[in-house]
């Protein structure tokens, strides 16, 4: 296990443990979680529990020309139910995020501290956020780390069915346009394997990222 201190330095990722686990303490400056993304690493803890830094084998991706989309998906996409929009509405995507009763979930890791981290890289034009709306209300949207060429998903909501699904399912039709090599969705899901993610090798991944 190793302890990070005031340097801005995390160690190899496959130093990790069989779960992924890579890293305790340091901070959530926006200079140290950029550092962390561009490495493959991310931040996920409770609120009563220290910093602690993952970098999971496999890894969860998607890669946008993949995106499965439903028969029942396909109609609510041609049906115009929902709107979306890009970056308009970052904070209250992930109030909403922190919010959400997940099962099986006590609490949330989106705590204070890492609200005010993602809103400072938002501020910065790296934190990016999609909302989806329902007769001008927010039902769902995601917001995640945008790399330029690797958009890192950090978490998604959804108020009314299959809102979270449209929010990725566009974020996944925008990137393939954009030539984007994937969506990093971290750790394995039955809900993001429906959706086309797959589980990679993690050193395919990170060769994926750093090229």
């Amino acid at each position: 296990m190793f302890l990070l201190n005031h340097r801005l330095l995390f160690p190899d990722v496959e130093k990790a443990d069989e779960d992924g686990l890579l890293a305790v303490g340091g901070d959530l400056s926006p200079e140290r979680l950029l550092l962390a993304y561009k490495n493959g690493i991310f931040p996920w803890f409770n609120e009563d529990s220290m910093i602690l830094w993952w970098s999971p084998d496999p890894r969860m991706v998607l890669f946008p020309e993949k995106v499965k989309i439903s028969k029942s998906m396909a109609q609510v996409i041609k049906s115009n139910k929902f709107r979306i929009t890009w970056n308009t509405e970052f904070e209250k995507v992930i109030n909403a995020c922190s919010a959400i009763i997940r099962k099986g979930q006590h609490g949330t890791w989106i705590t204070p501290e890492m609200k005010s981290a993602y809103l400072k890289l938002h501020q910065m034009e790296i934190a990016k956020s999609i909302e989806v709306w329902e007769n001008d209300v927010l039902v769902g949207g995601l917001y995640g780390i945008d790399l330029g060429n690797v958009f890192c998903g950090e978490s998604m909501f959804s108020r009314t069915s299959n809102a979270s699904k449209f929010a990725f399912i566009c974020l996944a039709k925008e990137l393939q346009q954009k030539k984007y090599r994937l969506i990093d969705c971290q750790v394995y899901t039955a809900h993001l394997e429906s959706l086309g993610a797959e589980e990679t090798p993690r050193k395919q991944f990170i060769a994926i990222l750093k090229g």
